[in-house]
């Protein structure tokens, strides 16, 4: 009997209802503009969707669903200090719309590489990063619901040693037009609760500030330079969550671009918010981006 990992956040997180689950979905994805895609790999948020569901949707909205019959999703570990990667030891990943089946081969293939651990079914089912992406991954292949899989790994604090490793054992993948990457992340968490206060009062307002050094990461980010992006975090300590799937997905295209027929590759970011704008040194906020990786 297949072991299911249940959706845990629905209820909650978002609406456990299916059809108004379905609905809202629809109607984040059909307002989001298709402007880079076909996409190769997505950032996207994993707030509850009151939060982040509409600049989720701009994410989504670059997959072309035809193409795509293998989803990796990246998401950081809140809850476990991993110092490397790990899989799920379910088999199927639950969510109001249908269940989604996880690729064996692809697990087996990254078993016998000897740098992943397993993960048991608390932590699985304990961690949001990576089930928030999961209701939009169902929508966005619904047409293709028997055609696909998805490769779940929750990413630990890795230095940038282990992030340039899971990057080599991941290239061939991403190299695979079937393939795509979701890489989950939010962006800064500002405030006394998630002890973070960098303010530039140059910005003016608070959340310009915060605005300010999103906006600088995205920059880097869009560079595709993954040690940039490191210098970038230890200057700032900009707490964005999954910097460790980020780090991951940069240096998996450092490969790709390192390749002999090394390929054209376009990152760009399509959306940024804030769950709420900070005024003073009491407000906290979290930000949201969305962004999406054109391999041409």
């Amino acid at each position: 009997m297949a072991l299911a990992r249940r959706a845990t956040h629905a209820g909650s997180w978002y609406t456990n209802s299916g059809s108004e689950l379905n609905k809202q979905l629809e109607d984040w994805l059909e307002e989001a503009e298709l402007s880079h895609g076909p996409a190769r790999a997505i950032i996207s948020p994993h707030a509850g969707y009151s939060y982040c569901g509409e600049c989720a949707s701009f994410a989504y909205r670059q997959i072309s669903p035809i193409v795509v019959r293998r989803i990796f999703i990246l998401g950081p570990s809140h809850h476990v200090r991993l110092a490397g990667c790990a899989l799920s030891s379910a088999s199927i990943y639950q969510t109001p719309l249908y269940d989604l089946h996880i690729d064996k081969q692809v697990y087996r293939e990254l078993k016998e590489t000897g740098h992943f651990e397993m993960m048991d079914m608390t932590t699985d089912e304990e961690e949001h990063s990576i089930e928030m992406q999961l209701p939009f991954i169902a929508k966005t292949m619904e047409d293709f619901k028997d055609s696909f899989t998805i490769v779940p790994i929750l990413v630990g604090s890795l230095s940038p040693d282990r992030e340039a490793l899971y990057g080599r054992l991941l290239a061939p993948y991403l190299a695979d037009p079937q393939s795509l990457f979701v890489i989950s992340s939010d962006f800064c968490h500002w405030g006394q609760r998630f002890r973070y206060t960098y303010y530039d009062r140059s910005c003016g307002p608070v959340h310009r500030s915060i605005q300010n050094l999103d906006k600088m990461g995205m920059n880097i980010i869009e560079t595709m330079n993954s040690p940039s992006f490191t210098d970038y975090l230890k200057k700032y300590g900009n707490t964005i969550c999954g910097r460790h799937p980020i780090g991951v997905l940069l240096q998996t295209i450092q490969c790709l671009k390192g390749n002999a027929n090394g390929q054209r590759m376009n990152l760009k970011f399509l959306k940024y918010a804030q769950s709420s704008q900070c005024i003073n040194m009491n407000d906290s906020s979290v930000s949201y981006a969305s962004a999406s990786l054109v391999v041409e």
